[in-house]
């Protein structure tokens, strides 16, 4: 198929590349000339196990990369929309950048289109984009079809790859039985093993995405008050967590305890299903509380190191493992490490920080201007420390080398905002040991 995916973001690269993988002919399209430069030369604009791969074997095969809309458009059948929609002020979802996307969609459609809203967007964007697309034609004086899909996208940051080919669930909304027949034909050979292509109308679709990451975010929140609690309690989470994650009803994924949850899916998405139930009359209470305790954990890890330290940081050296959101990516939007390590700064602390991809991330953007000292690996940081935080559970974090560790640590002092070590080991080791929801 020749497919054009507008947006060269996380979602519009990863749906490109993957679909150009299969054989369809694709063209992805991005505004901003230099990324689109970039990626000509082989530059990938994000940090993705797998991707950097399959653009090198793709590229200017069945994968190109062009600033011209207009072209693209015109020679494609299937045009993806995955612009970024971020959280604006009153927490909806900006979508300016869809709807600009849909007007340039309606003034250079010459033939009938299917237009697949690829970015998450509230229920009832497709019928707005619909609009755009036919004012456009309108305005033209053309009598030009088309029709409109829902496909949200359920891809984990640091397994994206792995998701989009080996889907648990595709999900299209759609207005008739010939699009849904053409979307199938497209995603069947990502269906080896049974099939997972789940059909629905648009606004049902539009909302699916949104429910899904509002549930994943709440287990989330859950597990860390019950942490809070058990904390409180003398109860150790770790050991609630598999007597209830044994149940089959509830099971092991996103009850994991630590400081909250981040990254660009997560914060907006929630933010943006509780303005969305707002606007129509409805105030989400559970999904309101979601939101309030993720931010309340952030701080309770904070406030567990200050009063270590009597609240007084100040000329303090923290050594910090892990700054992106999660592992596996460069991505820092919304991560706790943000609010953890500015405050410290503010408060006096000096940080010391290692990260084995996002250091750039931190430098150039989050944490420039900021007096950080950026390790080349995770043992130069510990040197001269008063404490080591762990922020981010990256794989080489998980079995260090506690000696030398304690060798390097001014004091053996560990903070571990995501549970990765045994309190019994570390103790015996002579460490003093914090984690979330053991006291």
């Amino acid at each position: 198929m020749k497919i054009t995916v507008i947006g060269t973001g996380y979602v519009g690269l990863v749906t490109g590349t993957c679909f150009s993988e299969m054989g369809n002919k694709v063209i992805c399209v991005d505004a901003d000339a230099q990324k689109i430069e970039n990626l000509n030369n082989g530059i990938i604009p994000i940090y993705e196990p797998g991707l950097n791969e399959i653009i090198s074997q793709n590229a200017q095969k069945t994968l190109f990369f062009t600033k011209d809309i207009q072209k693209a458009i015109k020679e494609s059948e299937l045009i993806f929309i995955a612009v970024g929609t971020p959280m604006s002020a009153n927490g909806s979802a900006d979508l300016s950048a869809v709807y600009a996307v849909a007007k340039e969609i309606g003034k250079n459609i010459s033939s009938h289109k299917i237009v697949v809203s690829k970015s998450t967007v509230p229920v009832g964007t497709c019928n707005q984009i619909k609009k755009n697309i036919q004012s456009e034609i309108e305005l033209r004086k053309e009598k030009i079809t088309f029709d409109i899909v829902s496909n949200p996208e359920f891809l984990k940051e640091g397994a994206a790859i792995s998701d989009f080919m080996k889907p648990d669930r595709v999900v299209i909304g759609a207005e008739n039985e010939a699009t849904f027949s053409k979307m199938k034909e497209l995603y069947s050979p990502f269906f080896r093993t049974r099939d997972r292509f789940i059909t629905m109308d648009i606004r049902s679709a539009e909302m699916t995405k949104y429910a899904a990451n509002a549930l994943l975010a709440t287990k989330i929140s859950f597990i860390n008050e019950i942490a809070n609690i058990c904390e409180k309690v003398g109860a150790d989470v770790n050991n609630v967590r598999v007597g209830i994650g044994s149940d089959k009803r509830i099971g092991y994924d996103f009850i994991y305890p630590g400081i909250g949850y981040g990254g660009t899916c997560f914060p907006k998405d929630i933010a943006a299903l509780i303005n969305l139930g707002k606007e129509n009359g409805y105030t989400p209470k559970i999904i309101s509380a979601v939101d309030n305790v993720n931010q309340e954990q952030k701080k309770f890890f904070l406030e567990r190191i200050l009063k270590r330290f009597d609240n007084d940081v100040s000329n303090k050296i923290l050594a910090i493992w892990g700054l992106s959101f999660k592992p596996e990516t460069d991505d820092m939007r919304e991560a706790p490490s943000l609010y953890i390590i500015k405050e410290l700064i503010r408060r006096g602390a000096k940080i010391q920080a290692f990260d084995p991809i996002a250091i750039s991330e931190a430098k150039n953007s989050y944490f420039k201007g900021l007096e950080i000292f950026y390790g080349n690996d995770k043992y130069q940081v510990l040197e001269n420390a008063d404490a080591l935080v762990l922020l981010t559970e990256w794989k080489e974090f998980r079995s260090p080398d506690f000696d030398h560790i304690q060798q390097q640590l001014n004091f053996p002092l560990i903070f571990d905002g995501r549970n990765q070590y045994s309190k019994f080991k570390l103790e015996d080791q002579g460490f003093e040991y914090y984690q979330i929801g053991k006291h």
